[in-house]
Protein backbone atom coordinates (compact mmCIF):
# COMPACT_ATOMS: atom_id res chain seq x y z
CA UNK A 1 0.00 0.00 0.00
CA UNK A 2 3.05 2.13 0.93
CA UNK A 3 4.29 1.67 -2.19
CA UNK A 4 1.69 2.16 -4.35
CA UNK A 5 0.81 6.21 -1.96
CA UNK A 6 4.26 6.69 -3.14
CA UNK A 7 4.10 6.03 -6.66
CA UNK A 8 0.82 8.20 -6.74
CA UNK A 9 2.17 10.99 -4.65
CA UNK A 10 5.74 10.99 -7.01
CA UNK A 11 3.46 10.97 -10.16
CA UNK A 12 1.44 14.27 -8.70
CA UNK A 13 4.36 15.75 -7.90
CA UNK A 14 5.69 15.28 -12.11
CA UNK A 15 2.33 16.59 -13.07
CA UNK A 16 2.62 19.59 -11.09
CA UNK A 17 6.57 20.57 -11.87
CA UNK A 18 5.02 20.34 -15.46
CA UNK A 19 2.11 22.26 -14.81
CA UNK A 20 4.63 24.79 -13.32
CA UNK A 21 7.64 24.96 -15.71
CA UNK A 22 7.81 26.78 -18.93
CA UNK A 23 9.99 24.06 -20.83
CA UNK A 24 6.96 22.20 -20.66
CA UNK A 25 5.56 24.68 -23.29
CA UNK A 26 9.06 24.64 -24.62
CA UNK A 27 8.80 21.18 -25.75
CA UNK A 28 5.55 20.99 -26.92
CA UNK A 29 6.28 23.90 -29.61
CA UNK A 30 9.77 22.20 -30.73
CA UNK A 31 7.93 18.90 -31.29
CA UNK A 32 4.99 20.30 -33.38
CA UNK A 33 7.62 22.60 -35.65
CA UNK A 34 6.32 26.09 -34.49
CA UNK A 35 9.33 26.47 -32.00
CA UNK A 36 11.18 28.27 -34.98
CA UNK A 37 13.90 31.36 -33.98
CA UNK A 38 12.27 34.17 -36.34
CA UNK A 39 8.66 33.15 -34.67
CA UNK A 40 9.66 34.02 -31.40
CA UNK A 41 11.74 37.42 -31.62
CA UNK A 42 11.43 39.90 -29.50
CA UNK A 43 8.67 42.67 -30.38
CA UNK A 44 5.18 42.90 -32.38
CA UNK A 45 5.02 41.59 -35.87
CA UNK A 46 3.20 43.92 -38.19
CA UNK A 47 0.78 41.48 -38.24
CA UNK A 48 -0.16 41.48 -34.56
CA UNK A 49 -0.28 45.54 -34.33
CA UNK A 50 -2.78 45.16 -36.84
CA UNK A 51 -4.50 42.81 -34.78
CA UNK A 52 -4.02 45.08 -32.01
CA UNK A 53 -6.08 47.73 -33.66
CA UNK A 54 -8.42 45.70 -34.31
CA UNK A 55 -9.20 44.60 -30.83
CA UNK A 56 -9.09 47.97 -29.85
CA UNK A 57 -11.93 48.31 -32.59
CA UNK A 58 -13.54 45.83 -30.79
CA UNK A 59 -13.62 47.00 -27.43
CA UNK A 60 -14.77 50.54 -28.27
CA UNK A 61 -17.55 49.22 -30.58
CA UNK A 62 -18.74 47.29 -27.92
CA UNK A 63 -18.46 49.46 -25.28
CA UNK A 64 -20.39 52.26 -26.98
CA UNK A 65 -23.35 49.96 -27.44
CA UNK A 66 -23.29 48.48 -24.07
CA UNK A 67 -23.20 52.50 -22.83
CA UNK A 68 -26.03 53.04 -25.11
CA UNK A 69 -28.16 50.13 -23.58
CA UNK A 70 -27.68 51.18 -20.09
CA UNK A 71 -28.53 54.91 -20.61
CA UNK A 72 -31.40 54.46 -22.80
CA UNK A 73 -34.86 53.25 -20.36
CA UNK A 74 -36.46 52.17 -23.77
CA UNK A 75 -33.97 49.16 -24.28
CA UNK A 76 -34.32 47.56 -20.61
CA UNK A 77 -36.14 44.80 -21.85
CA UNK A 78 -35.36 41.15 -22.37
CA UNK A 79 -34.10 40.84 -26.06
CA UNK A 80 -32.22 43.88 -25.30
CA UNK A 81 -30.09 42.38 -22.18
CA UNK A 82 -29.69 39.28 -24.71
CA UNK A 83 -28.06 42.00 -26.61
CA UNK A 84 -26.23 43.36 -24.05
CA UNK A 85 -24.82 39.88 -23.02
CA UNK A 86 -24.05 39.40 -26.83
CA UNK A 87 -21.84 42.67 -27.22
CA UNK A 88 -20.01 42.40 -23.15
CA UNK A 89 -18.99 38.56 -24.24
CA UNK A 90 -17.59 40.87 -27.86
CA UNK A 91 -16.29 43.33 -25.71
CA UNK A 92 -14.67 40.21 -23.55
CA UNK A 93 -13.50 38.93 -26.40
CA UNK A 94 -11.18 41.81 -27.60
CA UNK A 95 -9.63 42.43 -24.38
CA UNK A 96 -8.70 38.59 -24.25
CA UNK A 97 -7.31 38.44 -27.31
CA UNK A 98 -5.52 41.68 -27.07
CA UNK A 99 -3.73 40.28 -23.79
CA UNK A 100 -2.95 36.78 -25.62
CA UNK A 101 -1.44 38.64 -28.86
CA UNK A 102 0.55 41.00 -26.00
CA UNK A 103 1.60 37.52 -24.34
CA UNK A 104 2.54 36.07 -27.79
CA UNK A 105 5.86 35.84 -29.54
CA UNK A 106 9.01 35.79 -27.86
CA UNK A 107 6.21 35.75 -24.17
CA UNK A 108 4.91 32.43 -25.18
CA UNK A 109 8.24 30.41 -23.74
CA UNK A 110 8.13 32.71 -20.79
CA UNK A 111 4.92 31.14 -19.91
CA UNK A 112 4.19 28.05 -17.61
CA UNK A 113 0.96 25.25 -18.85
CA UNK A 114 -0.90 27.49 -16.58
CA UNK A 115 -0.53 30.45 -17.68
CA UNK A 116 -0.45 29.23 -21.56
CA UNK A 117 -3.87 27.74 -20.57
CA UNK A 118 -5.14 30.86 -18.69
CA UNK A 119 -3.93 32.90 -22.06
CA UNK A 120 -5.59 30.46 -24.37
CA UNK A 121 -8.74 29.82 -22.44
CA UNK A 122 -10.01 33.32 -21.75
CA UNK A 123 -10.15 33.98 -25.94
CA UNK A 124 -12.05 30.80 -25.86
CA UNK A 125 -14.10 31.48 -23.02
CA UNK A 126 -15.41 34.94 -24.84
CA UNK A 127 -15.39 33.55 -28.29
CA UNK A 128 -17.72 31.00 -27.25
CA UNK A 129 -20.17 33.07 -25.23
CA UNK A 130 -20.44 35.40 -28.13
CA UNK A 131 -21.32 32.28 -30.03
CA UNK A 132 -23.69 30.88 -27.32
CA UNK A 133 -25.05 34.36 -27.04
CA UNK A 134 -26.31 34.14 -31.23
CA UNK A 135 -27.98 31.00 -30.40
CA UNK A 136 -29.93 32.09 -27.42
CA UNK A 137 -30.96 35.27 -29.71
CA UNK A 138 -31.95 33.28 -32.30
CA UNK A 139 -34.34 31.08 -29.81
CA UNK A 140 -35.82 33.42 -28.19
CA UNK A 141 -36.96 35.32 -31.64
CA UNK A 142 -38.31 32.01 -32.36
CA UNK A 143 -39.74 31.89 -28.85
CA UNK A 144 -41.54 34.60 -29.52
CA UNK A 145 -42.78 34.55 -33.42
CA UNK A 146 -44.07 30.89 -32.28
CA UNK A 147 -46.12 31.98 -29.05
CA UNK A 148 -46.94 35.62 -29.85
CA UNK A 149 -46.54 36.32 -26.79
CA UNK A 150 -43.80 39.25 -26.62
CA UNK A 151 -44.56 40.87 -22.83
CA UNK A 152 -45.43 37.37 -21.07
CA UNK A 153 -44.30 37.05 -17.44
CA UNK A 154 -41.56 34.33 -18.02
CA UNK A 155 -39.77 36.14 -20.62
CA UNK A 156 -37.07 37.80 -18.49
CA UNK A 157 -36.64 34.31 -16.50
CA UNK A 158 -35.87 32.93 -19.61
CA UNK A 159 -33.77 35.51 -20.33
CA UNK A 160 -31.57 34.86 -17.60
CA UNK A 161 -31.36 31.46 -17.62
CA UNK A 162 -30.28 31.99 -21.22
CA UNK A 163 -27.51 34.35 -20.09
CA UNK A 164 -26.40 32.15 -16.61
CA UNK A 165 -26.13 29.04 -19.40
CA UNK A 166 -24.26 30.91 -21.66
CA UNK A 167 -21.40 31.77 -19.31
CA UNK A 168 -21.80 28.45 -17.22
CA UNK A 169 -21.16 26.32 -20.58
CA UNK A 170 -18.35 28.82 -21.88
CA UNK A 171 -16.19 28.30 -18.13
CA UNK A 172 -16.96 24.80 -18.47
CA UNK A 173 -15.88 24.28 -22.07
CA UNK A 174 -12.75 26.86 -22.15
CA UNK A 175 -11.91 25.46 -18.71
CA UNK A 176 -11.63 21.18 -19.38
CA UNK A 177 -7.98 22.15 -20.62
CA UNK A 178 -6.42 23.16 -17.27
CA UNK A 179 -8.52 20.57 -15.43
CA UNK A 180 -6.31 17.91 -17.32
CA UNK A 181 -7.70 17.26 -20.61
CA UNK A 182 -4.44 18.39 -22.38
CA UNK A 183 -1.90 16.78 -23.91
CA UNK A 184 0.71 17.34 -21.59
CA UNK A 185 2.68 14.10 -21.11
CA UNK A 186 1.29 12.79 -24.52
CA UNK A 187 2.81 14.54 -27.08
CA UNK A 188 1.42 12.30 -30.04
CA UNK A 189 -1.89 13.69 -28.87
CA UNK A 190 -1.41 17.05 -29.19
CA UNK A 191 -2.44 19.72 -31.78
CA UNK A 192 0.03 21.60 -33.66
CA UNK A 193 -1.91 24.86 -33.97
CA UNK A 194 -2.27 25.19 -30.32
CA UNK A 195 0.43 22.97 -28.73
CA UNK A 196 -0.74 22.23 -25.48
CA UNK A 197 -4.63 21.21 -26.56
CA UNK A 198 -5.38 17.33 -26.95
CA UNK A 199 -6.63 17.04 -30.60
CA UNK A 200 -9.85 15.06 -28.96
CA UNK A 201 -10.84 18.58 -27.21
CA UNK A 202 -10.26 20.42 -29.89
CA UNK A 203 -12.44 17.98 -32.09
CA UNK A 204 -15.18 18.06 -29.56
CA UNK A 205 -15.50 22.12 -29.91
CA UNK A 206 -15.51 21.81 -33.45
CA UNK A 207 -18.43 19.88 -33.54
CA UNK A 208 -20.07 21.78 -30.87
CA UNK A 209 -19.64 24.82 -32.88
CA UNK A 210 -20.76 23.14 -36.11
CA UNK A 211 -24.24 21.88 -33.62
CA UNK A 212 -24.50 25.71 -33.19
CA UNK A 213 -24.34 26.80 -36.17
CA UNK A 214 -26.60 24.54 -37.90
CA UNK A 215 -29.26 25.06 -35.20
CA UNK A 216 -29.24 28.87 -35.64
CA UNK A 217 -29.76 28.22 -39.18
CA UNK A 218 -32.39 26.03 -39.02
CA UNK A 219 -34.04 28.70 -36.11
CA UNK A 220 -34.01 31.80 -38.73
CA UNK A 221 -35.14 29.66 -41.41
CA UNK A 222 -37.97 28.78 -39.41
CA UNK A 223 -38.45 32.49 -38.03
CA UNK A 224 -38.67 33.34 -42.44
CA UNK A 225 -41.01 30.45 -42.83
CA UNK A 226 -43.46 32.01 -40.30
CA UNK A 227 -43.36 35.45 -41.01
CA UNK A 228 -44.51 34.33 -45.17
CA UNK A 229 -47.06 31.83 -43.76
CA UNK A 230 -48.60 34.75 -41.69
CA UNK A 231 -48.62 37.28 -44.43
CA UNK A 232 -49.72 35.09 -46.83
CA UNK A 233 -52.94 33.64 -44.21
CA UNK A 234 -53.92 37.37 -43.70
CA UNK A 235 -54.14 38.04 -47.74
CA UNK A 236 -51.61 41.15 -47.42
CA UNK A 237 -50.72 42.05 -51.10
CA UNK A 238 -48.60 40.63 -53.16
CA UNK A 239 -46.32 43.27 -53.57
CA UNK A 240 -46.14 44.10 -49.99
CA UNK A 241 -45.31 40.46 -48.70
CA UNK A 242 -42.54 40.38 -51.28
CA UNK A 243 -41.19 43.31 -49.47
CA UNK A 244 -41.18 42.19 -46.43
CA UNK A 245 -40.07 38.94 -47.41
CA UNK A 246 -37.24 39.88 -49.19
CA UNK A 247 -35.96 42.61 -45.91
CA UNK A 248 -36.25 39.68 -43.71
CA UNK A 249 -34.32 37.19 -45.73
CA UNK A 250 -31.75 39.83 -46.20
CA UNK A 251 -31.68 40.03 -42.56
CA UNK A 252 -31.14 36.57 -41.69
CA UNK A 253 -28.68 36.22 -44.74
CA UNK A 254 -26.87 38.73 -43.32
CA UNK A 255 -26.70 37.37 -39.73
CA UNK A 256 -26.44 33.76 -40.83
CA UNK A 257 -23.41 34.67 -43.71
CA UNK A 258 -21.45 37.27 -41.52
CA UNK A 259 -20.95 33.93 -38.56
CA UNK A 260 -20.31 31.61 -41.21
CA UNK A 261 -18.06 33.61 -43.45
CA UNK A 262 -16.04 34.40 -40.07
CA UNK A 263 -16.05 30.74 -38.48
CA UNK A 264 -16.19 28.37 -41.13
CA UNK A 265 -12.68 28.84 -42.04
CA UNK A 266 -11.48 28.16 -38.66
CA UNK A 267 -13.39 25.28 -38.09
CA UNK A 268 -11.79 24.28 -41.58
CA UNK A 269 -7.94 24.39 -40.02
CA UNK A 270 -8.87 23.12 -37.11
CA UNK A 271 -10.45 20.15 -38.90
CA UNK A 272 -7.01 19.70 -40.93
CA UNK A 273 -4.93 19.86 -37.54
CA UNK A 274 -7.23 17.15 -35.87
CA UNK A 275 -6.68 14.92 -38.64
CA UNK A 276 -3.19 16.19 -40.22
CA UNK A 277 0.10 14.60 -38.66
CA UNK A 278 2.67 17.03 -37.41
CA UNK A 279 4.69 19.16 -39.83
CA UNK A 280 2.38 18.30 -42.96
CA UNK A 281 -0.06 20.64 -43.16
CA UNK A 282 2.05 24.02 -43.67
CA UNK A 283 -1.35 26.22 -43.52
CA UNK A 284 -1.87 25.26 -39.54
CA UNK A 285 1.08 27.60 -39.26
CA UNK A 286 -0.32 30.38 -40.16
CA UNK A 287 -3.71 29.57 -37.82
CA UNK A 288 -3.50 33.10 -36.15
CA UNK A 289 -5.12 34.71 -39.00
CA UNK A 290 -7.92 32.32 -39.40
CA UNK A 291 -8.89 32.80 -35.57
CA UNK A 292 -7.86 37.06 -36.32
CA UNK A 293 -11.04 36.34 -38.97
CA UNK A 294 -13.17 34.50 -36.18
CA UNK A 295 -12.37 37.83 -34.08
CA UNK A 296 -13.60 39.64 -36.55
CA UNK A 297 -17.10 38.51 -36.33
CA UNK A 298 -17.41 40.32 -32.66
CA UNK A 299 -16.90 43.37 -34.78
CA UNK A 300 -19.77 42.45 -37.03
CA UNK A 301 -22.26 41.37 -34.28
CA UNK A 302 -23.00 44.75 -32.73
CA UNK A 303 -23.44 46.09 -36.43
CA UNK A 304 -25.89 43.47 -37.32
CA UNK A 305 -27.65 43.17 -34.05
CA UNK A 306 -28.39 46.25 -32.71
CA UNK A 307 -27.04 49.37 -35.23
CA UNK A 308 -29.06 48.18 -37.57
CA UNK A 309 -31.94 49.38 -35.51
CA UNK A 310 -33.13 52.91 -35.82
CA UNK A 311 -33.74 53.54 -32.12
CA UNK A 312 -29.96 52.01 -31.36
CA UNK A 313 -28.49 54.32 -34.05
CA UNK A 314 -30.05 57.24 -32.77
CA UNK A 315 -29.21 56.37 -28.81
CA UNK A 316 -25.68 56.05 -29.92
CA UNK A 317 -25.47 59.33 -31.56
CA UNK A 318 -27.07 60.89 -28.56
CA UNK A 319 -24.30 59.44 -26.91
CA UNK A 320 -21.54 60.38 -28.85
CA UNK A 321 -23.01 63.92 -29.06
CA UNK A 322 -23.29 63.74 -25.72
CA UNK A 323 -26.96 64.53 -25.84
CA UNK A 324 -29.49 63.70 -23.05
CA UNK A 325 -32.10 61.15 -23.98
CA UNK A 326 -35.38 63.18 -25.85
CA UNK A 327 -33.42 65.84 -27.07
CA UNK A 328 -31.72 66.12 -30.54
CA UNK A 329 -28.43 65.30 -31.33
CA UNK A 330 -27.48 68.36 -33.23
CA UNK A 331 -23.40 67.62 -33.76
CA UNK A 332 -23.91 64.96 -35.68
CA UNK A 333 -27.04 66.35 -37.82
CA UNK A 334 -25.22 64.87 -40.96
CA UNK A 335 -25.19 61.59 -39.99
CA UNK A 336 -28.37 61.40 -38.56
CA UNK A 337 -29.90 63.09 -41.82
CA UNK A 338 -27.96 60.36 -43.66
CA UNK A 339 -29.56 57.60 -40.89
CA UNK A 340 -33.24 58.25 -41.03
CA UNK A 341 -33.50 58.68 -45.45
CA UNK A 342 -31.76 55.43 -45.79
CA UNK A 343 -32.80 52.92 -47.49
CA UNK A 344 -32.78 50.67 -44.33
CA UNK A 345 -34.46 53.25 -42.40
CA UNK A 346 -36.91 53.33 -44.92
CA UNK A 347 -37.80 49.96 -45.09
CA UNK A 348 -38.16 49.50 -41.60
CA UNK A 349 -40.13 52.34 -41.09
CA UNK A 350 -42.79 50.60 -43.61
CA UNK A 351 -42.32 47.40 -42.44
CA UNK A 352 -41.75 48.99 -38.79
CA UNK A 353 -43.18 45.16 -37.32
CA UNK A 354 -40.44 43.22 -39.10
CA UNK A 355 -37.72 45.54 -37.88
CA UNK A 356 -38.43 44.91 -33.89
CA UNK A 357 -39.61 41.31 -34.35
CA UNK A 358 -36.01 40.30 -35.96
CA UNK A 359 -33.88 43.20 -34.69
CA UNK A 360 -34.74 43.41 -31.28
CA UNK A 361 -37.58 40.75 -30.25
CA UNK A 362 -39.42 43.65 -29.34
CA UNK A 363 -42.74 43.61 -31.26
CA UNK A 364 -46.52 44.35 -31.42
CA UNK A 365 -49.22 43.73 -28.64
CA UNK A 366 -51.81 42.01 -31.06
CA UNK A 367 -51.14 38.98 -32.91
CA UNK A 368 -52.81 40.47 -35.71
CA UNK A 369 -50.08 42.66 -36.42
CA UNK A 370 -47.67 40.23 -35.39
CA UNK A 371 -48.12 37.95 -38.11
CA UNK A 372 -47.98 40.60 -40.60
CA UNK A 373 -44.15 40.95 -39.74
Amino acid sequence: MDVETRGAEETLGATFLEYCSNETVARHYNYTGKLTPSRYKAGLKAHAIVFLIVCIFIILENLLVLVAIWKNSKFHKPMYYLLANLTLSDLLAGVTYMVNILLSGANTLKLTPVLWFLREGGVFITLTASVFSLLAIAVERHVTMVRMQLHSADKMCRTRLFVAADWALSVFLGSLPILGWNCIGNLLACSTVLPLYCKNYILTCILIFILILFAIVILYVRIYRLVKCNSLVLGSPMRRNCQKDLALLKTVTIVVGAFIACWLPLFIVLLLDVSCAVGTCRILYKADYFLALAMMNSALNPIIYTLTSRDMRRAIVRLLCLTKEGEQAKCCGALISDCSTSQMDRSSHRHELLHTTLSSGNGPQSPTRTSLA
